[in-house]
């Protein structure tokens, strides 16, 4: 199984395959408009912008299950990462990352990495780094910046 096997929501209702971003270097997301690691939003879209041309894409999954930091409907959402960060990524619909209604896609990526507290994720911007070969090839605190990634990142992309 690898990432390629799932389908989620885009915040626009559209529904996407995961297999679309085949080849291409991913850092998944979960994310949150209230979130003290909201101003990480800046180093995601740079991150999308330096490695993009290479094969790279961050895929945003905004998460209200953290503090109830991320509220808003999907247009709200987008509207804030847009205007305020400038985010060209993919927003896709917000989904649970832990318990019972924890999107499938999720399920997979804690079980292919456990982080601190085992399998679940503890935060908003939980990152996962995906490889050209669709598997996990690491997983990031919240508090690790965006930017600390660019070497993982550009050893991924070759």
């Amino acid at each position: 199984m690898s990432i390629y096997d799932f389908k989620a929501t885009l915040g626009d209702g559209t529904e996407q395959s995961l297999a679309d971003y085949r080849g291409q270097v991913l850092l998944i997301v979960n994310v949150a408009s209230q979130c003290g690691f909201t101003p990480q939003y800046k180093g995601l879209q740079d991150l999308q912008t330096r490695f993009a041309p290479r094969g790279f894409s961050v895929l945003g999954f905004p998460c209200n299950q953290f503090g109830r930091q991320e509220p808003g409907t999907d247009a709200e959402i987008a509207t804030f990462c847009t205007t305020g960060f400038g985010v060209t990524f993919p927003l896709f619909a917000k989904i649970e990352v832990n318990g019972t209604g924890a999107h499938p896609l999720w399920v997979w990526l804690k079980s292919r990495k456990s982080g601190l507290l085992g399998r679940r994720v503890p935060w908003n911007f939980t990152k996962f780094l995906i490889g050209r070969d669709g598997d996990v090839r690491g997983r990031y605190a919240p508090n690790r910046t965006p930017e600390s990634l660019a070497p993982a990142i550009d050893a991924l992309l070759g």
